[in-house]
């Protein structure tokens, strides 16, 4: 057993099957770049901090960051419970090239220069920081880092990290912090003049993985010829640089919707797409999240593919709700929203790769549409359920191609 895989065991309690399943793709892997690091060198540079939360449910921030980021060149991620490990093989058990160190003072040290900025990764259900992480934020900020912040707390309505910043000539970026109410748009009805398919990645429950299926499936179908705008709708993507964005849980719920239509009807006519994909959020028959909701009315996509974790048994963050069935979430949001769910994508959480074989055989028979796993499976399965649900767009592409 390697020692990266001694060290995942420690952490996410691996079985002897899963240790196995790492070692020989640890083994057989070729070191790969990231697309966070596949970018102009003068784009500026971040540290990410996720203590105790990296490759988990509330590192999700950090965990997107990771993978892929327009914005800025990740040079490391602090987790003291992965210290030592690469970000890459905790997440996706391929090495990126971005260590995980244990605290600021050795990201400073691994970095040539000072980091530009300094990301909260951490997405905690509270939303909230607490005093020792606010404390850790004003120590980077004393040595001369600009902070990205995507929780509800703002830190620029704090006059203790308004002073700071003053004082250190950083800037406080508070990613959810909404516009002003007179600046926000309602429902208009103006989508219908958006004539593009527009497919929502919508999920059975929170912190399932929609954001990076829908960037995979964004950047595929780019890489394909096709152009595709994908809509951000959480802290994360706007943090990864998405150009059309909208934080839709810090919105007023009267604006939700008009937002959000506000955003696709701007990229529409400004990019003239093949494609539009919507970020979703949470679950529609969550009763803990809104912004499910207010996304397939304000995108009235024309199309949803539907993210789920098979071995998941409840919500997360609520263990006393059992997760919803394929079957009864797909009839929900076709009742709820005139829309079709076009295909299925796979969470493989603690899924061993045959486990994932057969669900995606079963589930596939079951619901009689397409069903795949966008990390685990190729690409290509990801990139046909939406070329079978649109052969316009596969015709486009043949033309393009």
């Amino acid at each position: 057993m390697s020692t990266t895989t001694q060290k995942l065991r420690t952490i996410f309690q691996l079985t002897q099957t899963e240790e196995a399943e790492i070692d020989n793709e640890l083994a057989c892997s070729e070191p790969w770049t990231p697309l966070c690091q596949q970018v102009n060198p003068v784009i500026p540079t971040a540290i990410v901090y996720c203590e105790g939360n990296f490759g988990k449910v509330d590192g999700k921030t950090a965990n997107g960051l990771v993978r892929h980021s327009h914005n800025y060149r990740i040079l490391s991620v602090i987790d003291s419970d992965c210290a030592g490990l690469d970000s890459g093989e905790v997440l996706d058990r391929a090495k990126n090239g971005i260590p995980i160190v244990g605290n600021i003072n050795e990201a400073m040290n691994q970095a040539e220069n000072t980091p530009d900025y300094f990301i909260f990764g951490i997405a905690p259900s509270s939303g909230l920081l607490s005093a020792r992480e606010k404390s850790i934020i004003l120590n980077a900020m004393s040595q001369k880092m600009s902070i990205v912040n995507g929780l509800h707390e703002f830190l620029t309505d704090d006059p203790i990290f308004l002073d700071a910043s003053i004082k250190n000539n950083v800037q406080i970026l508070d990613i959810r912090k909404p516009k002003n109410k007179e600046d926000l748009q309602t429902f208009s009805g103006q989508i219908h003049n958006v004539k593009c398919p527009r497919i929502a990645v919508m999920g059975t429950d929170c912190a399932l993985g929609k954001r990076t299926t829908a960037t995979i499936l964004a950047n595929e179908l780019t890489q394909k010829g096709l152009n595709v705008v994908m809509i951000a709708t959480g802290q994360t993507g706007i943090m990864q640089g998405a150009p059309y964005c909208v934080a839709l849980d810090a919105v007023p719920s009267q604006f939700c919707a008009g937002e959000l239509e506000s955003v696709i009807v701007k990229a529409y006519e400004t990019e003239k797409p093949d494609l539009i994909i919507i970020e979703g959020q949470g679950a529609l028959s969550h009763p803990a999240f809104s912004t499910s909701s207010f996304i397939l009315r304000g995108s009235c996509p024309t199309g949803v593919i539907l993210q789920h974790a098979p071995k998941r048994l409840n919500r997360i963050d609520f263990p006393e709700m059992p997760m919803p069935s394929l079957a009864s979430e797909i009839n929900l949001i076709e009742t709820f929203s005139d829309t079709s769910v076009i295909g299925v994508t796979l969470n493989h959480e603690e899924m061993s790769t045959d486990e994932i074989l057969t669900a995606i055989s079963g589930l596939s028979s079951e619901l009689g549409i397409p069903v795949t796993d966008a990390l685990s499976q190729p690409t290509e399965q990801l990139v046909n359920i939406v070329l079978s649900a649109y052969p316009l767009i596969a015709s486009k592409w043949v033309e393009k191609g």
